[in-house]
């Protein structure tokens, strides 16, 4: 199955033989953060250094949906189909309106400002997880240099309220962060310092309460590169970012297989018919590929 290293014989019914791995678009400085919005059929996903979020359609190709975005990366709609963003410059969480503006969600935690926000999710009660590394004010590229004023953390807002809270501070940089189908699981990608000869990365697990999280393990480890961005889909296996593509993991943690990228894979998304469809952003290109299993439902 050329395209695809099978690890475990059950990859094989994962995978389509006949589907082959799609450039759709290129160009881009370092893509990021792909969302689906299926009721419109397209995807937007950052490129992130160049300050602007895309947006590919089948029907429409490629095009500019907000530049500048002020450093957004990653994406995830809420309960009512809104976009939520991760702000690198803003150094914050934010919501586009069904009219188009934007309202700030949240911006600092205890009066101090939060670092640069990189992935966010929203689960069914409406509350949003996002996760806050300092990458974006550490360099130039991707937001600009900016003091931190909180240690990294990963967080979940209640709207309705505004109040939020930190979930889980033991982290050095957490990153992508996904549920399990039936929410009852949150990973939480571990990328470690930037700038530094041995990062901690690895995939960690949570279990998910009423009360927040509990349980906190290590999951899996990628190799080569580290996990970035992943999501599951509805049997609740976790598809991940990278160097060499993307991975396939079972619930249990062990590597089923790998679809094969030229370049190394940030983030991903299922989308298209059925969900079934993978959006892989890769480096400075837009890939996708048809899948035989669909991307997890919001419950």
């Amino acid at each position: 199955m050329d395209g695809f290293e099978i690890c475990d014989s059950r990859f094989k019914a994962f995978v389509l033989p006949n589907a082959p791995l799609e450039m759709l678009a290129e160009g881009f400085r370092w893509c990021e953060g792909p969302v689906w919005f299926g009721d419109r059929d397209e995807l937007l996903f950052s490129d992130l250094p160049n300050n602007r979020v895309m947006r590919w359609s089948e029907a429409g190709g490629l095009s500019v949906f907000r530049q500048p975005s002020n450093f957004e990366n990653g994406h995830a709609r809420d309960r009512q189909g809104r976009l939520l963003s991760c702000s690198h410059r803003g150094r914050c969480i934010t919501r586009t309106e069904l009219d188009g503006s934007l309202t700030v969600l949240a911006d600092r935690y205890r009066g101090k400002r939060l670092n640069s926000p990189n992935d966010i999710v929203c689960k069914s009660d409406g509350t949003i997880w996002f996760t806050d590394p300092p990458y974006g004010i550490q360099t130039d590229y991707e937001g600009g240099k900016q003091e931190s004023e909180l240690p990294a953390a990963v967080y979940r807002l209640d709207p309705r309220d505004g109040s939020l809270a930190i979930v889980a501070d033991d982290f050095e940089g957490p990153n992508g962060l996904c549920f399990s189908p039936d929410e009852s699981l949150l990973y939480v990608a571990e990328s470690g310092l930037q700038f530094v000869p041995d990062p901690v990365q690895h995939i960690r697990v949570f279990g998910v309460g009423a009360d927040g999280l509990r349980d906190g393990r290590i999951f899996h480890t990628v190799t080569p590169g580290f996990a970035d961005g992943f999501r599951c889909d509805e049997e609740g296996h976790l598809w991940s970012s990278a160097a060499d593509g993307v991975h396939c993991i079972d619930p249990s943690g062990a590597l089923l297989g790998k679809i094969r990228v030229p370049s190394t894979v940030s983030n991903l998304a299922f989308g298209g018919r059925n969900r079934s469809r993978l959006f892989l952003c890769a480096s400075h290109t837009l890939y996708a590929i048809y899948v035989n299993r669909r991307g997890a439902r919001l419950l």
